[in-house]
Order: structure tokens, then C-alpha cells, then sequence
């Protein structure tokens, strides 16, 4: 019940060179849970923002009364990756020597906000639901931790799909859960919905 809501809320994309330069922004009026309207879009050009600083930008909304007001940071990508299985990050042993002693006890105050990272490794799914009318899926893997989010590459037309990807977390809280959600590529219309599991990062 506002024309001038205020969310306060900070989200935190990771960005790749190999991904579009444009962040895409909707406003949507929601009644119920049945009824939503669109009450406008933007777009930013990451591009043409200056690194490493942060920008305060009001973006008018597209062909709709009213703007949006935002603060955005472009900073490099710390923590967070994606590769492949067999240049896995923890595989070096000369790396998971200088992780142990990143974080043995002796430098356990050197950096408050560093806890430590989670690496998972999504290797396959078997016997998926068949979401197409063909009797076959197009799943995807998508993984949540807190407010970064990941995912894999689409197979197609496949049940039992293979990823072996391997995706790292930096852990900014250790009550965190780590869900991991599977999804079925639909075009362009929402993904469907295949099955999801949440692990609490205190159960691992």
C-alpha cells in the first residue's frame, strides 16, 4: 500500500566476462498471490560504470510513471568460481597446504569476515521427472548460499544429467544453508520446477 516503498535490500551478482553487460530491473505490483502487474523495467549498463566504487543511480522507469533509486558497486569477483572437475581448485595439494594454514588457529583473528569457503562439486542427477512432452527434461542445477547464487549449463533432453562442475563459496555467515535446486530449461518462459535439497552448512 505505497507509491514510495523503500526495501533497503542488498544482493550480490556475480559477474563473468563471458555474461551479458546488461543488469535488467522490474518493479511488479503484486494483489494476491494469483494477480501481479508490471509496473516497469530498467537496465544498467555494467559496462559504463567506474569499478571499484559506488555509483548512486536513479533509473526512470520504462514507459511507466516513477523511478527506482540505487546504490551499485562493480568490484572483481572474489571467492567465487566455477570450473571444471578436473581443474577442481582443492585438487593442487600445494593449495590446500596454504588453505590449512589461512586458516589455522594461529591466524584464525587476522581477518574477521573471512570464515572460510565451501566447495561443491555438482557431479550428476539420475532419474529426474520428464517435463517435456517428449518424455524428456532439460535440467539445470542452480545453487543458493546466502545471497550468491550459481549455476550449472543446461543439458538437454536428459534425465540422467552429467555437470562436473565445480563451484566455491566464500561462507560470510556459518548458519547459512546451501540449496541446491534443479530446474527445466523452458525458452523463454519461467524454468519448471524439478526438485530441490537444502544442506545446512553446520550439518557438513
Amino acid at each position: 500500500k505505497s507509491a514510495n516503498p523503500q526495501w533497503r535490500e542488498q544482493f550480490d551478482f556475480h559477474y563473468f566476462s563471458d555474461r551479458k553487460d546488461m543488469l535488467d530491473i522490474e518493479v511488479w505490483r503484486k494483489d494476491n498471490k494469483k494477480h501481479q502487474e508490471l509496473l516497469g523495467t530498467c537496465h544498467v549498463d555494467i559496462t559504463a560504470l567506474p569499478t571499484k566504487q559506488t555509483n548512486c543511480l536513479e533509473l526512470p522507469l520504462e514507459k511507466h510513471p516513477g523511478s527506482l533509486l540505487m546504490l551499485i558497486a562493480v568490484a572483481p569477483c572474489t571467492g567465487v568460481s566455477i570450473s571444471d572437475l578436473c581443474v577442481c581448485p582443492l585438487g593442487d595439494p600445494n593449495e590446500r597446504q596454504q588453505i590449512a594454514q589461512r586458516y589455522c588457529i594461529k591466524n584464525s583473528f587476522r581477518d574477521i569476515k573471512d570464515i572460510g569457503f565451501l566447495q561443491v562439486k555438482v557431479l550428476k542427477a539420475v532419474d529426474l521427472m520428464a517435463a517435456d512432452f517428449s518424455g524428456k527434461s532439460d535440467p539445470f542445477c542452480v545453487l543458493e548460499l546466502g545471497n550468491d547464487m550459481l549455476q550449472t549449463h543446461t543439458v538437454y533432453k536428459n534425465l540422467n544429467p552429467e555437470w562436473n562442475k565445480v563451484f566455491t563459496f566464500p561462507i560470510k555467515d556459518i548458519h547459512d544453508v546451501l540449496e541446491v535446486t534443479v530446474f527445466d530449461e523452458d525458452g523463454d518462459k519461467p524454468p519448471d520446477f524439478l526438485g530441490k535439497v537444502a544442506i545446512p552448512l553446520l550439518s557438513v
